[in-house]
């Protein structure tokens, strides 16, 4: 899917002479109204219904659209109190988290971020933009570079074209990618440069540097060289999906000094042979990170409560529904 809007998507169809699973590039969009249910869901192919995401491979039968088992789900925290996940993007290869560098970077910000791309099963890397408008683009660098352990950082110009090829070397074999990031760190000029073309509109920043917002909506953009890409709305405010497992994949450094700590149940506090506050003390570890680490930490363990809520409501939901059922059964027999 290329677009998902209420009532209808957008579909690219395989471009015709190309292997299966190959879009044409050229081709415009096929715009298909969808029935769904109450809950605005497609059938599956495999499992539940689902909502439907820009990036879902679909199989269509008739007037039918099903989704196919996706291989990646990029998901932010629901914007109201009747969804608690929302999939923002589906199969992606790689997240590319965009952060500018003029205003300052925001090195809580790419922690965030970096969560929420470990948690989706895809590849996360970090793009510094705007490398034009700075004169300490190496320092950033090496900052991002010390926040996300393991992740390619590059820093680009999409203005001038710098560091785009190195760009494109980082991203080596992947066919889908996705952009997230906040407002005005240049998302938008960045899909055209990739793009060639301006298929983006592109705004201007505020004067207190915060970005307006130019992308509404998610959109999936073919790229030359066959690769696609999915822009997003700026994520400034958007809470994060979190598991315990993403967090401590985007904190590896703090992750291995707890292994290190005299105690199992080590709280990182005043306990005697603790590897997390010796960092801190020794200057190792900065108290900005750690206690970044200590917030992500409890977002994701509220994360998992809620989500252990909603299963236990949907279980006693399904229950009532069974006893109904039992019950009008067994009044049935009464009456023959």
């Amino acid at each position: 899917m290329s677009r998902v809007d209420r009532g209808s998507v957008q579909v690219l169809l395989p471009a015709d002479g190309t292997e299966p699973g190959t879009l044409d590039p050229r081709a415009e969009p096929v715009e298909l109204t969808v029935p769904t249910d109450r809950a605005g869901t497609l059938p599956a192919v495999v499992g539940d219904p689902v909502h439907p995401a820009v990036g879902d491979r679909v199989v269509i039968d008739g007037d039918r659209v099903f989704v196919a088992p996706r291989t990646s789900e990029l998901s932010r925290d629901g914007s109201d109190r009747t969804s608690l996940e929302q999939v923002i993007a589906a199969n992606v290869d790689v997240v590319v988290i965009v952060e500018h560098l003029e205003p300052t970077p925001s090195l809580g910000r790419l922690e965030r971020m970096l969560t929420i791309a470990w948690r989706s099963g895809a590849i996360p890397l970090v793009v510094l933009t705007k490398s034009d408008l700075v004169s300490d683009t190496e320092h950033w660098v090496g900052e991002a570079e010390a926040v996300a352990p393991g992740v390619g950082v590059v820093a680009v110009s999409a203005s001038t074209g710098a560091g785009l090829d190195d760009l494109d070397t980082a991203l080596a074999g992947a066919q889908t990618l996705v952009l997230i990031g906040p407002s005005g760190a240049g998302k938008s000029t960045l899909v055209n440069a990739l793009s060639g073309s301006d298929v983006m509109i592109t705004g201007a920043v505020r004067g207190d540097g915060r970005g307006m917002h130019t992308t509404t909506h998610r959109q999936l953009v073919p790229l030359p060289g066959g690769r696609l890409l999915i822009d997003t709305p700026g994520l400034r405010s958007v809470g994060i999906v979190a598991t315990e497992e993403a967090v401590a994949a985007t904190f590896e450094d703090i992750e291995a000094l707890v292994a290190l700590c005299r105690f199992n149940d080590c709280a990182h506090e005043q306990e005697p042979g603790c590897a997390v506050v010796a960092a801190l003390d020794a200057g190792e570890l900065s108290e900005r990170r750690f206690t970044s680490w200590r917030k992500l930490q409890r977002e994701a363990r509220r994360q998992a409560a809620r989500a252990d809520q909603r299963v236990a409501a949907e279980q006693r939901r399904q229950w009532r529904t069974r006893e109904r059922s039992s019950r009008e059964a067994a009044r049935q027999r009464a009456r023959r």
